[in-house]
């Protein structure tokens, strides 16, 4: 089965600094880093996704160091595609399913499991893959919010961890 893992918005703005610090951001990054490893030498395809505001100050501004894509993430990816998105659902507007060609099951992962995980993993344009979100590399501004979030994807499509996905 082709597979394609998303890495939604790992983003400086979500990290100790930025302008909307999430729960456990860090390790969260940590555990993506290790994550892309594994898929790569799974044979996994990459797409990195980007949230870039059309605003000029706040979160993701244009041309604000918050809209960079963290450092490690970038290096992990390789040669990734990068989509660049300015909504929640990283499909919304965006060439994301020209980079999905032949991907049977969409890993999704990243930043803000209530919002952009979620819609991204709900899209309508996501209805032709078999979608599966790996909670344990996604976070949210709290550990509540990302459980709650966790919980209601789960009634919905398939929500595994890492250790689930690349055993």
């Amino acid at each position: 089965m082709t597979r394609t893992l998303l890495v939604i918005d790992i983003q400086q703005d979500y990290f100790p600094n930025g302008a909307l610090p999430l729960w456990q951001g860090e390790e969260t990054e940590g555990r993506i880093v290790s994550a892309i490893a594994q898929a790569r030498a799974a044979g996994d395809k990459i797409v990195l996704v980007q949230h870039v505001s059309t605003a000029t100050t706040g979160l993701f501004a244009a041309g604000g160091a918050g809209t960079a894509i963290r450092p490690d993430i970038l290096a992990a990816a390789g040669d990734a595609p990068v989509v660049i998105k300015r909504s929640a659902d990283a499909f919304q507007d965006t060439d994301l399913a020209t980079h999905l060609a032949g991907t049977e099951e969409l890993l999704v992962c990243g930043m803000m499991t209530q919002n952009c995980v979620v819609f991204t993993a709900i899209s309508r344009a996501a209805d032709e893959f078999k979608v599966r979100v790996i909670g344990d590399l996604c976070t949210a501004p709290t550990e509540v919010v990302h459980r709650i979030a966790l919980n209601a994807l789960n009634s919905k499509l398939q929500v595994s961890t890492a250790s689930d996905v690349w055993m």
